[in-house]
């Protein structure tokens, strides 16, 4: 696939339900985190570490401790067919350094970039009950949970619009359309010099 980059940045948005029966592999898993993997990473540190997922049994364990959407009241996540097919657990090693400062947001973009340009869509999670996922998954004390990434094949349509008042919330129209505004660049640019 030939996409520039600002096609996949329009692209890549918090994707909230999958065709779940596309399947991921571990190559494709393993493929993510080699682009992670070659991220921008705080004084060099490299302290992240990966629990890759993409077998029924961990990712029943992983969906129930996750919480999808806090704009959407109404909603409970994604059913039964529209769940990921895969999740990246992504763990801070204490032991290497005890500030994840921004890795984790750099390498959890750079994944989704990457499941973009192959057609796969995701969304960071950071709404996660660590104390039941540490303990479901065996993850070790000196790993801490910093973030979840959900992984699948789109099965929603997600359109960016303006922002229009002062309403960030992203919602779903009549039509089951999610809509996300963003403010224009003329409020985020507040200098030219």
């Amino acid at each position: 696939m030939n996409t520039n980059i600002r096609e996949l940045v329009m692209k890549n948005r918090s994707c909230r339900r999958f065709k779940e029966d596309r399947r991921i592999t571990e190559k494709d898993l393993l493929d993510l985190i080699e682009l992670a993997r070659f991220s921008a990473s705080g004084a060099n540190r490299q302290p992240l570490k990966f629990i890759l997922s993409h077998d029924r049994e961990t990712k029943n364990l992983i969906f129930p401790k996750l919480a999808w959407a806090g704009y959407l009241t109404d909603w409970d996540g994604p059913v039964e067919g529209e769940r990921p097919s895969a999740y990246i657990v992504i763990l801070l090693d204490t032991e290497i350094s005890s500030n994840p400062f921004v890795d984790h947001g750099i390498m959890a973009q750079s994944m989704l970039l990457g499941a973009t340009e192959r057609g796969l869509g995701g969304c960071m999670l950071m709404a996660i009950d660590r104390d039941a996922l540490r303990k479901d998954l065996s993850i070790p004390e000196r790993y801490e949970i910093l973030m979840v990434v959900a992984l699948g094949e789109p099965a929603e349509k997600i359109v960016l619009e303006d922002l229009k008042g002062d309403d960030i919330r992203y919602y779903r129209d009549d039509d089951d359309i999610h809509h996300v505004p963003k403010r224009p660049i003329s409020e985020l640019v507040i200098n030219f010099r």
